[in-house]
């Protein structure tokens, strides 16, 4: 799926369905949040959701005194619905859309979040990508904070397939510069009961490379 295809299949999702109505919606964002606090105790940290769409994310972290957030998400719809949701304070907050395979970093950040963006990409060409941007994108000694469909997960997600993964075949797929240092199981209870098993990966960038 080429990226201009992956924004207008997830403009029209944003566009056509509501909080309820998509399988990763939660209203506690856990355990993105901890695991983020676990990474930075400073409220000036940098830190970046990719994909992160109209998640409640950034909500929680505003709330936590967080004061440098960037969220980019293909759909500029899910990113209108949570500017309006978060109200004023979203004027503090960097929102871009873009795809993160062809995004630009314009510095490297504290940490670098996704919650089940790079799971979306199951094209070699469009993780090297991806992975080429986060290298740039986390400063040394900065986090990456990854979350993933496990093995035993769904194999598609909104009628697109996904590559699933555990820690270590991520760790791999990331590359030498990034450690594993935490990995997170995870069950996801979807708005309509269904459960979901993901992976969390808490990867820390080599101050060495």
């Amino acid at each position: 799926m080429t990226a201009p295809d992956r924004q207008s299949h997830w403009q029209t999702v944003y566009q056509t369905k509501n909080e309820q109505q998509v399988s990763w919606s939660q209203a506690d964002p856990q355990p993105s949040l901890r695991l983020i606090e676990s990474a930075v105790a400073d409220r000036h940290a940098s830190i970046v959701d990719i994909g992160g769409g109209a998640s409640r994310l950034v909500d929680a972290l505003l709330e936590r005194g967080f004061d440098a957030l960037t969220v980019l998400d293909l759909s500029e719809a899910a990113l209108r619905r949570a500017r309006e949701r978060v109200g004023a304070a979203a004027s503090t907050v960097q929102w871009i859309a873009a795809d993160a395979t062809v995004w630009q970093p314009p510095q490297p950040f504290d940490v670098w979040h996704d919650r089940a963006a790079f799971h979306f990409l199951v094209e070699p060409r469009d993780r090297e990508a991806y992975i080429e941007r986060l290298h740039r994108g986390v400063r040394a000694g900065g986090h990456a904070i990854i979350a993933t469909f496990a093995l035993d997960g769904p194999e598609k997600c909104s009628g697109l397939p996904v590559q699933r993964y555990d820690a270590a075949t991520l760790s791999r797929t990331i590359g030498p510069a990034f450690e594993l240092i935490a990995e997170v199981p995870h069950q996801h209870v979807t708005p309509w009961g269904a459960t979901q098993s993901f992976q969390f990966s808490v990867l820390r960038r080599s101050k060495e490379r």
